[in-house]
Formats: C-alpha cells, structure tokens, sequence
C-alpha cells in the first residue's frame, strides 16, 4: 500500500473512505448499517471506513481504538453521535481545543484547534476486537497520517490498542507499559501520553473521570507549547 502519492490528509482521507482491504470488517460496518440501531431506524449509516478529523496543522493528536459501530459508523466522523464522544469532545472544549462541547453530526459545526482525532483502525470491529492481521492491514494509515501532521508535537493514546499502535509506529523500544498519564518520549521534539479510553465502561465505572480528562489535555497542551523536558 503505497501512500506516498497522498500529499495532504484530505487526499489521504478519500482513500481511506474507498479502502476494502479488510472484508470482514467492511461486511460488518455494511450490515450494522443495514440493520441499524432502533433509535436511529430513520438515519442513513456512513457504513464505511472513517477518516480522521480535525486541524491539518495541530501540534496534538489523539488516537483511538476504532470507530463505533453506532457512532462514527453512522455519522461518518470520529468519536461523534456516542456517549465515549461526548466525554471526549467536553474534555477538548474545556481544554480550548474544540468550539463547542458536542458531536452530534458532521453539519453541528464542531471545529477543532491545534488537535487531530483518529484511531487506529479506520472501520468498526465487531465486539471492538480486530484481529491482529486487520490492525497490521490498517496500520499504514495511521502511518500517513502521522507523517502529514507536520507540526506534531503530542500523541494522546486513548487505551491499550491506541498505545500499541503509535508505540509501534514509532519503534518505541523499550514499548512503554501502558497506564492513565503515563508519558514516553518519542524524539527531541514529541511525546507520546497515554490515558485510559473514554469508553463507557471506563467513564460508567469512574475508572475515568472528567478530572483525569482534564489533566490529560491539559498536560498535552502544556507540552504542545513548549520544549520537550
């Protein structure tokens, strides 16, 4: 998969919408769309893969597992129309990353500042478990993606898989052992940081608070703007 020919991330995107790479996964983000969620009967499902969305000039990243199946894979961009996207969309905007603290839809006027949210799997996995091979498939995505944010300074990993997934893309070695705040150096110039997944049953459970949240953008500000220690 040569992804050298995409020069921007909007280029990069249009391919990742068209990718069926994974048939297993495509079969599975068609057929949620086909069969739908009750409350949502009268929607059109996106049902494809989903790029990522934001600032093509942001300084923090943050990457998560997979689109949801009832969430991004209906609306068609990350994180939003679900409960884990209303955690996280609160959080950027009191951080002063995003305008607004809602994501409901791609026409509800969400903008972003100086961030970029993706994930590491651009379709949803059934039970949120892709196979090892699907996130080998989909890993030079993220790659490109990463590439094109030239004025990157801050990862957030949003759980386990997310870390993996930059942990590997940068060769981090020794990889660092996953925990909420846990900070890595990447290079003289970025940082990865991890934080438990805004997922319900982290933020259900209290295991995830908006505090913790809030101390995790923060803290990704605060590197954003200055010298890597």
């Amino acid at each position: 998969m040569d992804l050298t020919v995409t020069s921007s991330l909007e280029d990069l995107s249009s391919v990742i919408v068209d990718c069926t790479s994974c048939p297993r996964l495509i079969g599975w983000c068609r057929d949620v769309a086909e069969k739908k969620r009750a409350a949502y009967t009268d929607e059109s499902y996106w049902g494809k893969p989903v790029p990522g969305f934001g600032d093509p000039n942001a300084r923090i990243a943050v990457v998560g597992l997979a689109p949801a199946a009832h969430g991004a894979n209906r609306t068609g961009r990350m994180f939003t129309g679900d409960r884990s996207g209303d955690w996280l969309y609160r959080g950027l905007h009191r951080a002063g990353l995003a305008n607004q603290p809602t994501a409901t839809n791609v026409e509800d006027g969400l903008q972003l500042s100086d961030v970029w949210v993706t994930s590491a799997l651009k379709c949803a996995p059934p039970m949120n478990k892709p196979t090892a091979a699907e996130q080998n498939t989909c890993r030079p995505y993220l790659t490109r993606e990463i590439e094109l944010l030239e004025n990157l300074r801050v990862v957030v990993s949003l759980g386990g898989i997310g870390t993996t997934a930059v942990a590997r893309h940068f060769g981090l070695t020794p990889r660092p052992k996953f925990g909420h705040g846990v900070e890595a150096r990447i290079d003289e110039q970025r940082v990865l940081l991890c934080s438990y997944h805004v997922s319900q049953q982290n933020t259900f459970t209290g295991r995830l608070t908006e505090s913790m949240l809030d101390d995790i953008f923060g803290r990704a500000v605060e590197l954003a703007s200055g010298p890597v220690d």
